[in-house]
This record gives C-alpha cells, structure tokens and sequence, in this order.
C-alpha cells in the first residue's frame, strides 16, 4: 500500500530553453496518478517560483521536488539545506549535472520519479552543500592579487548563497557573464558566440586563495571549486569529487596559449585534463578566492564578484536519489 505524501513540485518554465516545459506537468500528473498529494508550483520567474516554494515549504510538507536544470536544483538547495527537508530532482535542463552525479536517471521523468519515490520509502541520500560568503573583507594584515586592500570589497553589502555542484570563477565565469549580456543569439549558441569572444581574449587572472589557511599566489585562467564532479551537461572539471566526503575539490588551471587551451579542452569530458602539469588539483573545507574583475557562477546560477568565501557544509541535504 503506497503511503501518502505532500509534494511540493517547483517547475522550471523554461527550462531547456522552453523545450522542457511539457515535463513538469507531466511530472505532477504522475505523482497524482499515484495518490499523493501535490501542489504544483508554477509561476512567471524563478524569482516567483523560489518565493511560493518558501511559503509551500513554511506550511509543510514531505518533500521539495524541483523540476528543470541545476538553477533549479540550486533553488531546492538553497530552500532545504540545513533544514531536514528532503528535496527531490527530476530532471529537464540542459546541463543536469547535479541529476548526473547523484544517479538520477536523465530524459525519463518516469524513472526519476520511481527512484525519487523509492527514495522517500526507505530513506534519504545524506550529502553535503557548501556556503558562499561574499562582500568580506580580506583577513587582517592581508592585501588582495593586486597588492592592495581594496579587493576585500570594503564598503560593499556582503550575502550568503549556497551550491551542491560545482563554483566557476575564471574563464568559464567570464563566459557566462558575455553570454548573459548578449541578446543574440537565443539559446545554447549563445554560450558558444561568448566562448569564440572570450577565447580571443584569453588572459590569465591574478589570484590569491586561502585553503584551509594555506595561502596561495597563483596567475591562471581557471578556479572552479567542486562538491560535484562536473558542470555544463557533463564538464568533469573535479572528477574525483564526493559528495558525501566532507571536503571541497579546488581546480587551477595554470596559464595556456589559445591552442594549448583547445587542445586540452575536450579531455575536461572525460576527467583526464588533471593530468597535465599545468592543471593543479586540492582539497579542502574553506576556500577563499581572491581576484580583480571577476564574477563568481554556482551550479550555472550568477553569485557575485570576487571575493568570496567557500565553506563545506558537511551533511547539509537529504536528497531523494539512489545510493552510491
């Protein structure tokens, strides 16, 4: 005899772009077919879509499932973690990262929700979330890349955000912030045009990070900080990350020519691009990162400019996935 749950489903209007718009109501469709109780919760923006899950999840209910990509995965995670709500995935983004590294089945909506509600039967998959501190100055007596004190961002309000997957804050996030200024083109190829004008760009950024209180100077094109092991649909930038272990992976990669960038770029797929020489991997609990003009991304979500702060929350979110 199924067991009757309260669902809150928070669907993604447009993800995939619009193209996966037909799964969310056919999600909620099914889970009633199967007698649980569920509000749907659909509105015009995310911005909407985070508030009426808030106010949803106020009220009560078993479990938070989020339909679309990692932006809304990242909605779930900020709502839930740390609070023993249980959060839900069923994935119809373009990435699905977050779907991936947890085992959830990809393009079956009918399969993520069996294994989602095999989940709810018999337990919860316990993972960990890692906050992201932003507008903090640098510690006393330090000074920023740049050899001044401005880059604590003194006089800026500083915020909280938190991510499950994986931060970007070099190459990859100034991509994404060309790609959100165009207009042109629509979808997907957008990110391919701001890749093309970024590449001729391509420069290595002054950092300073701060690893479990390990200073570090570094010129490089890349920092991206993982609890996941990859990003944009399948990207293995830290593959050997856990998501249970209780620590976070660094990944700095060290100043390349254009050609050597496009050359080691493909093997990012299959993980292999850590061994290079030039391509520096860490662990850790807390990461600061330090560098002048550059905006950090979580999970594909726009966080804010650099400095930040980034803490394992160890344990921080029960999710309705498979087991390892």
């Amino acid at each position: 005899m199924t067991t009757v749950r309260t669902l809150a489903v928070a669907i993604n209007p447009t993800a995939s772009f619009g193209r996966g718009r037909e799964v969310g109501p056919r999600v909620v469709a099914l889970l009633r077919e199967r007698g649980h109780v569920v509000h749907e919760l659909v509105e015009p923006s995310l911005e909407a879509v985070r508030a009426a899950a808030a106010a949803r999840l106020a009220s009560g209910v078993d479990a938070l499932v989020v339909v679309g990509g990692d932006g809304m995965v990242n909605l779930g995670v900020e709502l839930t973690a740390g609070t023993g709500t249980r959060l839900g995935i069923v994935p119809s983004g373009t990435g699905n990262d977050m779907a991936r590294g947890l085992g959830i089945p990809l393009n079956d909506p009918e399969a993520a929700i069996e294994r989602m509600l095999d989940a709810l039967d018999h337990g919860p998959r316990v993972i960990d979330a890692a906050r992201i501190d932003h507008g903090t100055a640098s510690p006393a007596g330090t000074t920023g890349t740049a050899g001044t004190a401005s880059i604590g961002g003194a006089g800026r309000p500083g915020g909280s955000r938190r991510f499950a997957c994986v931060l970007s804050a070099g190459f990859d996030a100034i991509v994404n912030e060309r790609a959100n200024r165009l207009r042109r083109p629509r979808g997907r190829s957008r990110y391919t045009v701001a890749l093309l004008i970024e590449l001729a760009r391509l420069r290595p950024i002054a950092y300073r990070l701060v690893i479990d209180g390990e200073e570090l100077r570094e010129r490089a094109l890349l920092v991206s900080v993982g609890n996941n092991t990859s990003l944009g649909g399948g990207m293995r930038v830290t593959p050997d990350a856990l998501l249970d272990d209780g620590l976070l992976d660094v990944m700095i990669v060290r100043p390349l020519g254009r050609l050597a960038f496009l050359r080691i770029f493909p093997r990012v797929f299959a993980g292999t691009h850590v061994t290079d020489p030039r391509v520096i991997m860490r662990r850790g609990r807390s990461i600061r990162i330090e560098a002048d003009g550059i905006v950090a991304y979580a999970d594909g979500e726009r966080i804010a400019p650099l400095p930040i702060d980034v803490t394992v929350e160890p344990g921080a979110l029960r999710v309705l996935a498979p087991a390892p």
